[in-house]
């Protein structure tokens, strides 16, 4: 599966557009995580704790988002985009979104 964030791919056209596919993962986090975290914040640097957790929840809905795609028949998704929301004091939800095509080489 080919995962872009452009609309098109150099070298192949789209023969069929079968629409928009989504991915998505909410998650909480974790009071020992943000007691770390909190420490960190005091001296400074990049909060590991975190960043671990986002890149999980950013490879879970890519995830989802090219199951969906491949139960459509899909070889590629286009446009892909990634937005946040808190649902709550401590979660958040990451949505991954994009179309999904049939493409071919030109």
């Amino acid at each position: 599966m080919i995962i872009v964030t452009t609309e098109n791919i150099a070298n192949k056209r789209v023969v069929k557009t079968l629409g928009l596919v989504r991915g998505n993962t909410v998650r909480a986090r974790h009071i020992g995580k943000d007691i770390m975290a909190g420490l960190r914040n005091i001296v400074g640097g990049e909060i590991h704790e975190y960043a671990k957790l986002i890149a999980e929840s950013r490879e879970q809905s890519l995830d989802r988002m090219v199951k969906e795609a491949e139960e459509l028949g899909a070889n590629a998704i286009l446009a892909t985009r990634f937005t946040t929301s808190v649902m709550m004091g401590g979660a958040a939800e990451l949505l991954a979104i994009g179309t999904a095509v049939v493409m071919e080489d030109i």
